[in-house]
């Protein structure tokens, strides 16, 4: 937990708010975003690269979830028990046999009958052959894909077809479904949490989980864990927060919310280490063991110690379907996030009336490409290889990706502008803690934290099998193939901008876009406010073309001194005779066709501001769990 609140504090929330930030302040995705400086466009593609690794894994861990729900729906949980097809010799459960003939309605009088107490490291747990044999039926090894599970399968299809049907017309739907993926967790988090503290030994779980283990504070792994749960809960280097950033309004007070979803985010998940270690604690005192020996990681902590834990509950499949449909619910809320994010990027970059117009089928392809691409993770390999992608493909290549974005915008664009965008958007710069972390130390930490998790590296293992070398070489691939978006993208850029020498081509390369800044002309002010999509072209008018104007003019007003002259309003407010195709505006001269350029941008500028007020004013962490603290829906 220090760590984990050392990064939050100095890492988190800074970052979070630069993310925020940066995405409202043109209300454009992580790709649209670099005009700040085009050369560094590389990092939004790195991000792109993270979001896809993640969002075809993610959605498997969340179909296995949805399995499990499943099969939640019964009398008795099939993990209970060793009298299974699927059970080998091994298999030892927490609960008597003789109980496997008992009815939902004496579970709860049998639960406190007669225990094994069985050492953990001398069986096999029902729950983790159900997981092993059943679920997975998991090959020997990476190299062994074997057959792919059909369960699996379809769940995975139920899970891609939720997530497109969720976001089918973008953030306007996500909007309204994430009001309850974000509300209704806390609800089962708060079931959980009272039944799980009137159990007993939970108790001890509770103080296993806050008695600090300081010889360990100076382990590099427990730092970049704690950075990597911090990148992961609050979804800072992924691309999402700058995309749901993008569909707030531009006034919008981003550093409340960055300060009010933080804390709350990494509450809850603080929250819900008790209601997780209150349960891991009864089933060690049914155990007769200490809880760090039923505490697992990763998956085998959410489908094998907790499921085995709910079988030693009275009504055993209600918290079980309670448990898994907050998994589900989370899992999606992350999953919106990620699609949104690809989805939002592909749009804003291709840019045609065709791409926007038909955003829905955009969402539909990247929702099948998806799905293709986590078939694999679904056969008997599948476990091995989700884990290397979620070990190499989004871990450190996050906290790069954070630390270069630091540099790019506060070095290079300039801190000093930078902070009066900020200004310019909130009203008031951002605070010095907020300037100081960006500028120093949250680079300063990352590099640290970069440096010794490389020098302490030691590869994974999942239970006992050992990863082959060559597995290793590919997740390092994945994890580079994020981050080499980067310097390519850098030098592409560099050769591609004008100058004769390489020094004039970088210098233009990271000179800001002339579109760079807010998204509206009627927020353009300052040095924004004669140059953007929306600004209209001029030029200076000639003296004697002045002069010929004017006395045209007063010929004209003498003739008809007593008529009354009928004006129509411009698209701009300027006003437009019908005798006349020109423009009056004094002093300026657009020559010809410059009605139809007027109308023209005014168009762009009617469409780009119901783009932007019809987006929901809401940004979201990894697993939306903060929403309705957010700005309203316009």
């Amino acid at each position: 937990m220090f760590p984990y609140f050392i990064m939050l504090v100095f890492c988190g929330i800074p970052l979070f708010f630069l993310e925020l930030s940066f995405g409202q302040f043109t209300s454009l995705g992580c790709l649209g975003v670099w005009k700040v400086s085009p050369m560094f466009k590389g990092v939004g593609y790195g991000m792109m690269v993270v979001s896809t690794y993640i969002g075809i894994y993610y959605n498997v861990v969340i179909c296995i979830a949805i399995y499990y729900f499943f099969m939640s729906m019964t009398n008795l949980l099939p993990w209970t028990y060793c009298n299974n097809p699927w059970n080998t010799p091994e298999c030892s459960g927490v609960v008597s046999s003789y109980r496997a003939n008992a009815t939902l309605a004496n579970v709860s009088a049998v639960v406190s009958g007669v225990t094994e107490i069985v050492n953990r490291t001398k069986r096999t747990s029902p729950s983790e052959e159900y997981w092993r044999n059943q679920v997975l039926n998991i090959s020997d090894g990476i190299g062994n894909f074997g057959e792919v599970r059909l369960p699996i399968l379809g769940c995975l299809a139920v899970s891609w077809v939720v997530v497109f049907l969720c976001l089918i017309r973008g953030v306007k739907s996500s909007g309204k479904v994430v009001y309850f993926t974000a509300t209704f967790p806390y609800v089962v988090l708060t079931i959980l949490f009272i039944r799980g503290i009137t159990l007993d030994g939970a108790i001890n779980g509770i103080k296993y989980y806050l008695t600090p283990q300081w010889q360990k504070i100076l382990d590099a792994k427990v730092w970049g864990d704690a950075a990597s749960q911090i990148f992961y809960s609050l979804g800072c280097a992924w691309g999402g927060l700058i995309t749901m950033a993008s569909y707030n309004k531009f006034h919008n007070n981003c550093f409340r919310d960055s300060i009010i979803i933080s804390v709350t985010n990494c509450a809850t998940s603080v929250y819900a280490g008790f209601v997780i270690f209150s349960i891991l604690g009864f089933m060690a005192h049914h155990l007769g063991v200490d809880v760090s020996q039923v505490a697992d990681h990763g998956p085998g902590l959410a489908f094998v110690a907790y499921p085995e834990a709910l079988t030693l509950l009275p009504i055993s499949p209600l918290w079980s379907l309670l448990f898994f449909f907050m998994l589900i619910l989370l899992g999606l809320g992350t999953q919106f996030c990620l699609l949104e994010t690809l989805v939002t990027a592909i749009v804003d970059e291709i840019g045609t009336d065709w791409i926007i117009r038909n955003k829905t089928l955009v969402t539909l392809g990247v929702a099948v490409v998806g799905f293709l691409l986590g078939v694999p993770l679904t056969t008997q390999a599948g476990i091995y290889w989700l884990l290397l992608m979620d070990n190499y493909a989004a871990s450190f290549s996050l906290v790069i990706i954070s630390c270069i974005m630091c540099i790019c915008i506060m070095y290079v664009y300039g801190h000093r502008n930078y902070f009066k965008d900020v200004e310019m958007m909130l009203g008031f710069p951002p605070p010095i803690f907020f300037r100081l972390c960006w500028r120093f130390v949250s680079p300063v930490i990352i590099s640290f934290i970069l440096i010794f998790t490389v020098i302490q590296y030691k590869p994974i293992t999942y239970n006992n099998y050992v990863y082959p070398s060559w597995s290793l070489v590919i997740g390092f691939c994945m994890a580079l193939s994020s981050v080499i978006c980067i310097p390519l993208y850098a030098l592409f850029k560099i050769f591609m901008s004008e100058g004769s020498t390489f020094l004039e081509k970088l210098k233009n390369s990271v000179k800001p876009d002339p579109n760079w800044g807010p998204a509206l002309q009627e927020h353009r002010k300052g040095r924004y406010a004669s140059v953007g999509p929306d600004a209209v072209e001029v030029c200076q008018l000639k003296e004697e073309l002045k002069e010929k104007e004017d006395e045209k003019e007063r010929e004209r007003e003498k003739e008809k001194k007593d008529e009354i002259s009928l004006t129509i309003q411009g698209s701009n407010g300027s006003t437009v005779k019908p005798h006349s195709q020109r423009i009056e505006v004094p002093g300026i001269c657009q020559g010809p066709g410059a009605l139809e350029r007027q109308q023209r941008a005014a168009r762009e500028e009617k469409a780009a501001h119901a783009r932007a007020v019809t987006r929901h004013g809401f940004c979201t962490v990894a697993q939306f769990l903060t929403l309705p603290l957010m700005a309203k829906t316009k």
